[in-house]
């Protein structure tokens, strides 16, 4: 299987393969280092401003009392939930 690479991986491949690339002095602490740094990338979140009908936000504010959390973490986990594909809308 091939596939392609993107510009910036071509140029960490060539710097690689050139021979420049140099060890760091304490590999652990930097992998842990730059762990964080991915960890923290893929949890940032966005603010949005979302339009709904007063009726669905009423219930959803209402279901998420009976499940013990606030409502924007309802939607947030709906959201992420039909984003990942674990839900599906019936088209």
């Amino acid at each position: 299987m091939t596939s392609k690479l993107s510009v910036e991986e071509k140029a960490i491949i060539d710097h690689v393969e050139s021979g420049r690339a140099q060890s760091v002095d304490d590999l652990e602490t930097e992998t842990k280092r730059y762990a964080q740094i991915a960890k923290a990338q893929m949890n940032k979140k966005k603010a949005i401003s979302i339009r709904l009908l007063e009726s669905d936000l009423e219930r959803i504010k209402a279901k998420s009392l009976s499940q013990g959390l606030p409502y924007q973490t309802l939607i947030s986990a709906l959201v992420h939930q039909y984003a990942i594909g674990k839900i599906k809308l019936d088209a």
